[in-house]
């Protein structure tokens, strides 16, 4: 019917169920966090580069850290937005 099966059965849900149903809402909002903190890194690890290498006058470590900060929003945004809509526990 379209529809992923689960190992857990609607009738019968023991208590383990519940936990791996959990989990697997709580998954692709885990890869979004951690993707988006993998590219704060490495937009940091760039700017520093850019800050050591570049000439004086050049813009590109100003605009590697403003993509961080763009992604930190982004990042926090998404956080609230995942707890306000309960794709986030309260762990």
């Amino acid at each position: 019917d379209g529809r992923p099966k689960s190992r857990c059965r609607p009738h019968r849900r023991p208590v383990g169920c519940a936990r791996l149903l959990h989990f697997q809402r709580e998954l692709p909002v885990r890869i979004v966090v951690i993707a988006l903190l993998l590219a704060i890194l490495v937009s940091l690890g760039s700017a520093l580069f850019f800050l050591f290498s570049d000439k004086p006058g050049s813009h590109r470590t100003v605009r590697a850290l403003t993509i961080r900060v763009g992604l930190s929003i982004l990042l926090f945004a998404l956080l609230m937005a995942g707890y306000h809509f309960g794709l986030i526990g309260r762990r």
